[in-house]
């Protein structure tokens, strides 16, 4: 009987262990999701979960996202736990290299220690290890010398962990750990500084991606997300739409995709309650919510654009010819709404012009829950047609006139736009380098003649006096 109890009591203990490792690895992935990291850490060409080949687009250059599966040689399998947390949280890997910052880990440094242990187990027993090296980053000088971050990392990263607030929630500490740190939504919606770090005073007030625009969504109800309900809020975090507000895309289709759909109800609700609380930063460009503008347009023809003597004659034709099939002939979208409306719709009514610029020049391309939302692009290779950047600007003319504020957008919004946009005034006064390295070098030399020639002349008239 004693034997017959020790066994019985050995295997439930086996059994318990089992169950506590399996809850450990269930809540790895799940973080893994809601940090979203299969987004970047997966090639989207049919690329092996975790084994990098992403390239994600800086101001600076292509950052290529590394192969984070269990491979002994040429994944993370030789990192210890410390070692794991370090590249989370510090952005270093074992090897001693820094890691550039678009891997968010001035968000990552605010996880617990418990979830950097799940995180580990996750990664090191329930991810299959690929054995295949990611394509390396090769930024150009001086950003290719990954020391330097050190310094960066000396100014701008702050390691403290998420502190919870006990004048607050629950709910509202989960939502605080999950924007703030997790989610890492501010990596996106804050502005950057001249050193490329966020600007702490203005978190959340929207920043620019290149071609994309992450928008405001501080708490103000015209520059931000002040003017959505709760509800809408939770919608557009799930599916990555609302009617009459707005459409997920560029990376926010591919966070609502991969990581914000598959998280629990509960989560996204504490997501939804800390937004409300950011402190409203107001976007002087903004006269009205973006979602606020539009009205159905009469049947197109050649209209003037606002403040301009220019008719759009061409971007009406170009809107009835590519456009309308979809999106109706006066903006009115599908009758089941997968076509979205023109009026009412963020995209159209924002400040400035670029997501639409970028929808047009890029497309839209989002899946949830089996769901898959495509909305072809007018570039190069095009299966529609491929538009210049006088016929982009001619159509978002069009379509900023009937539905939006009105502006006209020009080609050279749209050529900087499908350039990468705007770039930082660091990657431009990097581009002076080798320049003024040269004209460095050319002054020192002069310097140097001069210095020898002053020199000799000393020299004579001391042998000669």
């Amino acid at each position: 009987m004693k034997t017959l109890l020790l066994i019985t009591m050995t295997l439930l203990g086996g059994i318990s262990q089992t169950v506590r490792a399996d809850d450990t690895v269930e809540r790895g992935r799940y973080l893994s999701v809601a940090a979203d990291c299969v987004a970047c850490h997966t090639s989207p060409k049919q690329g092996k979960p975790y084994a990098g080949g992403y390239a994600i687009a800086s101001p600076l250059g292509e950052i290529w996202a590394s192969n984070i599966t269990p491979s002994k040689s040429h994944g993370i399998g030789n990192y210890s736990e410390a070692d794991f947390a370090k590249a989370v949280r510090e952005g270093v890997r074992k090897d001693g290299a820094h890691l550039y910052p678009a891997m968010p880990y001035t968000s990552y440094a605010k996880l617990t220690d418990e979830d950097i242990h799940a995180l580990y187990v996750y990664f090191m027993q329930a991810v299959a290890p690929v054995d295949e090296e990611a394509h390396a980053t090769e930024l150009p000088f001086p950003f290719s010398v990954r020391s330097s971050m050190a310094v960066w990392n000396l100014l701008f990263l702050d390691k403290k962990p998420f502190q919870p607030d006990p004048a607050k929630g629950a709910q509202w500490n989960r939502g605080a750990y999950l924007v703030e740190g997790l989610a890492h939504c501010s990596s996106c919606h804050s502005p950057r500084g001249l050193m490329m770090q966020e600007v702490g005073g203005k978190a959340f007030a929207g920043g620019s991606l290149g071609d994309w625009y992450a928008p405001n969504i501080t708490s103000h109800p015209i520059s931000g997300i002040g003017g959505w309900t709760d509800d809408e809020l939770a919608q557009y975090l799930k599916t990555g739409r609302v009617a009459g507000k707005g459409q997920a895309g560029g990376g926010m289709a591919e966070a609502v995709t991969n990581s914000l759909s598959k998280l629990r109800d509960e989560d996204i609700r504490a997501i939804v309650t800390y937004l409300r609380t950011v402190p409203a930063v107001a976007d002087k460009d903004a006269t009205r919510a973006a979602f606020a503008w539009g009205d159905a347009a009469t049947t197109p023809g050649e209209q003037p654009v606002r403040g301009t003597d220019a008719p759009i004659a061409s971007g009406a034709v170009l809107y009835s010819g590519l456009c309308a099939s979809c999106h109706g002939s006066r903006g009115e979208g599908s009758q089941d709404g997968y076509y979205p409306s023109l009026i009412h719709n963020s995209t159209v009514g924002m400040a400035r012009p670029q997501n639409l610029v970028a929808t047009i020049i890029g497309g839209i391309d989002r899946e949830v829950d089996g769901k898959h939302v495509l909305m072809p692009h007018f570039s190069e290779g095009s299966f529609v047609q491929a538009l210049s950047d006088a016929d982009v600007a001619a159509v978002a003319s069009y379509v900023r006139t009937s539905f939006g504020p009105g502006d006209q957008v020009t080609e050279a919004q749209v050529a900087l736009i499908r350039d990468g946009g705007e770039k930082p005034l660091l990657a431009k006064i990097a581009r002076l380098w080798l320049p003024l390295l040269i004209l460095g070098l050319a002054a020192f030399i002069g310097v140097i003649l001069l210095l020898r020639r002053a020199w000799k002349k000393r020299t004579q008239r001391r042998a000669s006096a």
